[in-house]
């Protein structure tokens, strides 16, 4: 065996608001953690850079065995050459040429890829869809990332940036978004897209947000993603309405998608998963309701991923080494 392909290798997953890291053997396992949140103050390149660079040196650090590779899963579009950040909606970065600047910094071969890329490798790998060679993985977090596995493989795209699945116009002239259009799906299906609602009614001190109001001191800024989740799982009737509405959006997008690649399942992944049925159940009535063909063609499941928030360490780190052991993937 390549040496590389049995090598520990760094994973980094780059997000909107943090950057986690991890050090991962080949059987995709996790054997240390480090994390930083990305500084409110900037999200200048610079300054995200020198996040990630604070991480992997923190896990380098503490590494009890050989790290031959490290692997950058980075929330936005990443040029087909694999290096090139070409445009990240929630952070400041144009045409960033990311692997170059990092390589000068890490002195260890450095892989870059979409985070979603990396998360549905990791998923279809080694977890929730681990045998199914074709998937979909959706990740709603501060937005909405894809990803593709057809045939056991990432689909990439011609210019690297097939998969934003996000940013697929559900509402005409709907709510602006943060990459310029409007109406885009993490618009309405996202943990942006939850808080959003939920400060909206407490803003114009609705009645029916009177349990979440209390929760956070009247301050709709206090909002969370996680707090209405839990807020919802304690039953809470508007909270559990409100994650409806974000499953009921993520039922209209998967169903385009299950018409557009025909895939045998469906991952659920990012922050929002958490709140698992009260989430999923409204997505698989909508998915079935939407379904073109519905009642005559195989249908996808759709599935929690199995990895949670660190699907995309995990890919990313594998990714980095089986590219640097001479695997296309």
């Amino acid at each position: 065996m390549n040496p590389i392909a049995s090598a520990l290798s760094i994973g980094i997953d780059i997000g909107g608001t943090k950057v986690a890291g991890g050090t991962v053997d080949r059987e995709g396992r996790v054997l240390d953690r480090a994390g930083a949140d990305t500084p409110e103050r900037s999200k200048s390149p610079k300054v995200v850079e020198d996040t990630i660079v604070g991480v992997v040196e923190e896990l380098l650090a503490r590494a009890e065995q050989s790290v031959a590779t490290v692997g950058i899963g980075a929330a936005g579009f990443v040029a087909a050459d694999r290096a090139t950040i070409v445009f990240s909606p929630h952070l400041s970065w144009r045409n960033e040429p990311l692997r170059d600047a990092l390589a000068k910094r890490i002195h260890l071969p450095i892989f870059i890829d979409n985070d979603a890329n990396a998360a549905v490798w990791a998923e279809g790998k080694f977890g929730a869809a681990r045998g199914e060679e074709h998937v979909m993985m959706v990740n709603l977090g501060t937005g909405i990332g894809g990803g593709i596995l057809m045939g056991g493989k990432v689909i990439r795209g011609r210019f690297g940036i097939a998969g934003e699945f996000g940013h697929m116009q559900v509402v005409p002239d709907g709510q602006r978004c943060e990459c310029g259009n409007r109406g885009c799906w993490e618009q309405y299906a996202s943990g942006n897209a939850l808080v959003r609602e939920a400060r909206s009614l407490m803003t114009a001190n609705s009645p029916v947000v009177r349990d979440l109001a209390e929760r956070v001191g009247g301050d709709p800024q206090k909002l969370t993603g996680p707090l209405i989740t839990d807020a919802a799982r304690e039953g809470d009737p508007i909270a559990v309405e409100l994650l409806a509405d974000i499953g009921h959006w993520l039922g209209v997008g998967i169903a385009d998608l299950a018409a557009a690649f025909d895939p045998g399942i469906f991952v659920i992944g990012g922050g929002v998963s958490a709140a698992g049925d009260l989430l999923l159940g409204p997505a698989r009535t909508t998915f079935r309701r939407h379904l073109t063909g519905r009642g005559y063609r195989p249908e996808a499941v759709i599935v929690v991923a199995s990895l949670g928030n660190e699907a995309g360490l995990i890919g990313a780190a594998d990714l980095a080494r089986l590219t640097a052991s001479g695997q296309d993937v």
